[in-house]
């Protein structure tokens, strides 16, 4: 299985170098625009090109307002900030999940708490939440969700779309309207996915996305805040941008903000690949439907996108038989040049979050044992190798 594998990478991807994990690809009109904000002198966060982007992943996700960042963990750091998360508050979320998520979490002094995930989605499962609130939680009399043990408020809840995959979000935000919790989507992988025909993203008070440069599309470093309600994308802009009061030339804030506004640089690079969006998702579809091919009826289970989801498929997955199957993958496929990863270690393992309180995690264990992502760049297969 090792040599011939090796092989199917090397003839998908057309290539016996180096086939990373998920390289960018810049097939548009990059160099064009980014060079129209050279020409401009506008490089930083004031420029036509943010205001294009920003525009457009509105319309794209059909939300009613988007505010570029310098980054996805910017954008959810200011999602929490303005859905009041505070100090000592805890924000139900998936220990299986990327680091950022849990961080952004902390540097506004509050503490993850861990949900299961369901196989099916990767994602924060409904179902363990909603035994772990049942089971745990109480509504006060202020209308607030109260971890029984400890006294703290469980003000909101960070599912993420693991790898572009929707998880269960209709599910989980009619939970979250039932116990008074804010919900924002980390949706920083999943740009091009929907749920039941919706974005991700827009099921909640937020949505963010990440545009690092190994996403479905890339600004180099970005991020971005979606939401529906006016009022928060207007504070979204406000506090991003250090809180500066519109003026011709006075400085004056009237409230604590960040300096986390995309530069226009690189809203000019996700502007050409924003064109260019349909097609990279054509292309991951199809690279999708040729690894699920391949490896039916083998020993390895593809992770196809889930029920009533359609998946941007960012990054392809494959469940292996056992640990030792997994590492053998691992071993081999990276010995002979094909980048491929186990997922993340989970989150209750790394040692500043080794204390956070926790549901049962079985689901999100197992995958953690089994789970290899495949290289992903989106790529147009030859006729010849499709399966």
């Amino acid at each position: 299985m090792s040599n011939s594998l090796i092989s199917f990478f090397q003839d998908t991807f057309q290539s016996k170098d180096f086939i990373p994990l998920h390289a960018p690809t810049f097939d548009g009109n990059e160099k064009q625009y980014v060079n129209e904000t050279i020409d401009s002198t506008f490089v930083s966060s004031v420029g036509s090109f943010v205001d294009q982007f920003e525009k457009r992943v509105s319309a794209y996700t059909r939300t009613n307002g988007a505010v570029a960042t310098v980054n996805g963990t910017a954008s959810l750091y200011t999602a929490l900030y303005l859905s009041e998360v505070t100090m000592n508050d805890l924000v139900i979320t998936q220990a299986l999940t990327f680091v950022a998520t849990c961080n952004s979490i902390s540097q506004l002094g509050a503490q993850p708490l861990f949900i299961d995930v369901d196989a099916s989605t990767l994602g924060l499962s409904p179902r363990a939440l909603e035994q772990f609130l049942n089971e745990n939680a109480i509504i006060n009399d202020k209308n607030e969700c109260i971890h029984k043990a400890t006294k703290q408020r469980i003000k909101a809840a960070v599912p993420m779309h693991t790898f572009g995959h929707p998880c269960q979000i209709e599910q989980l935000a009619t939970l979250c309207q039932q116990w008074h919790i804010t919900l924002i989507e980390d949706a920083a992988e999943s740009l091009g996915s929907f749920y039941n025909g919706q974005h991700t993203g827009t099921f909640g008070r937020f949505g963010i996305f990440s545009f690092n440069g190994n996403k479905i599309i890339t600004t180099g470093g970005g991020g971005i805040i979606v939401a529906n309600d006016i009022h928060d994308i207007k504070r979204a802009k406000h506090v991003t941008t250090t809180a500066k009061t519109p003026h011709p030339y006075h400085y004056f804030h009237d409230e604590f903000g960040f300096n986390y506004r995309m530069p226009n640089l690189n809203a000019a690079l996700g502007c050409a690949q924003l064109e260019m969006l349909a097609h990279k998702l054509t292309q991951k579809r199809q690279l999708a439907l040729h690894y699920q091919a391949y490896f039916k009826g083998s020993a390895f289970t593809f992770v196809s996108e889930p029920e009533n989801a359609r998946s941007n498929y960012w990054l392809n997955a494959l469940i292996c038989p056992s640990i030792e199957a997994r590492d053998e993958l691992l071993q081999t496929t990276n010995k002979n040049g094909v980048m491929t990863r186990p997922v993340w270690t989970l989150m209750h393992k790394l040692p500043m979050y080794k204390n956070s309180l926790k549901g049962d995690l079985s689901t999100s264990l197992w995958l953690e044992s089994c789970l290899v992502n495949i290289p992903s760049s989106p790529i147009d297969i030859p006729t010849e190798h499709i399966i």
